[in-house]
């Protein structure tokens, strides 16, 4: 069964280049690769700029995407919060926030869902979904790799277990994936795919890996014209093989 999934860090649905708070660009975006699961960071939830929306249920709205998770990381100076957030085309059994914070640092975390799809023959099976966002500085990157290798669920699951990992990687190297993610059993993209900024995409921020009975077919980076201008991050497009 193929699968298509978009990870996307939307900036909170303001422009990159015109700082403009703009949904709609986001949505239509999204829409134009009519993904079953949509992984994004920096998801705002009653914060004034993003006009006190939770910005996970109005894209989830706007894209009927009924199955939705988001959790905060970072509080905002005069109220609300921004964070990860998940909107599926199928159910998810449970969510939960896996704290990576490395003091003194910004709040991080990566969230994890179980996710149950229904295959052609009518049998379902649990994908585990984790929706990352790490650290700006290569050190801390590293360590909350490594805390999430070590955390649970992660660390007890089998190896044949379905697993995505996804999202914002702050990846300007393009090595995370291949020091620590490839020796646990992961599978990328054959090469880069720069995705910052997104008028002008220079860096390989965001990323996708799967593990266990999940193929990585296909990736790219979006190139529909909205996605140069709705945020600073352009998404990358993914379809996989549940096998």
């Amino acid at each position: 069964m193929q699968l298509r999934i978009l990870t996307y860090n939307i900036h909170k649905c303001i422009g990159g280049l015109d700082r403009r708070f703009d949904p709609e660009r986001i949505r239509a975006t999204i829409a134009h690769y009519h993904p079953d699961l949509v992984l994004m960071q920096e998801v705002d939830n009653q914060v004034a700029r993003s006009r006190f929306h939770s910005l996970s249920e109005l894209l989830g709205d706007l894209l009927g995407l009924r199955h939705r998770s988001w959790f905060p990381n970072v509080q905002v100076r005069g109220g609300g919060h921004y964070g990860n957030a998940l909107l599926s085309r199928f159910p998810f059994i449970e969510t939960q926030n896996i704290a990576l914070t490395v003091p003194p640092r910004k709040r991080r975390s990566v969230l994890h869902a179980r996710c149950r799809v229904r295959l052609p023959s009518g049998s379902q099976r649990t994908v585990h979904i984790y929706n990352m966002h790490l650290g700006l500085s290569g050190g801390e990157r590293r360590k909350q790799l490594q805390r999430f290798l070590a955390s649970h669920p992660f660390a007890g699951l089998d190896a044949r277990a379905p697993i995505l990992v996804a999202g914002d990687f702050n990846d300007v190297w393009a090595s995370l994936g291949r020091e620590l993610l490839a020796p646990a059993g992961f599978r990328g993209q054959a090469r880069p795919i720069a995705t910052f900024p997104a008028w002008a995409p220079m860096r390989p921020l965001d990323s996708v890996y799967v593990r266990g009975r999940l193929e990585l077919v296909e990736v790219h980076r979006a190139r529909v014209e909205t996605a140069r201008y709705a945020s600073d991050h352009l998404p990358l497009v993914a379809d996989l093989r549940l096998v």
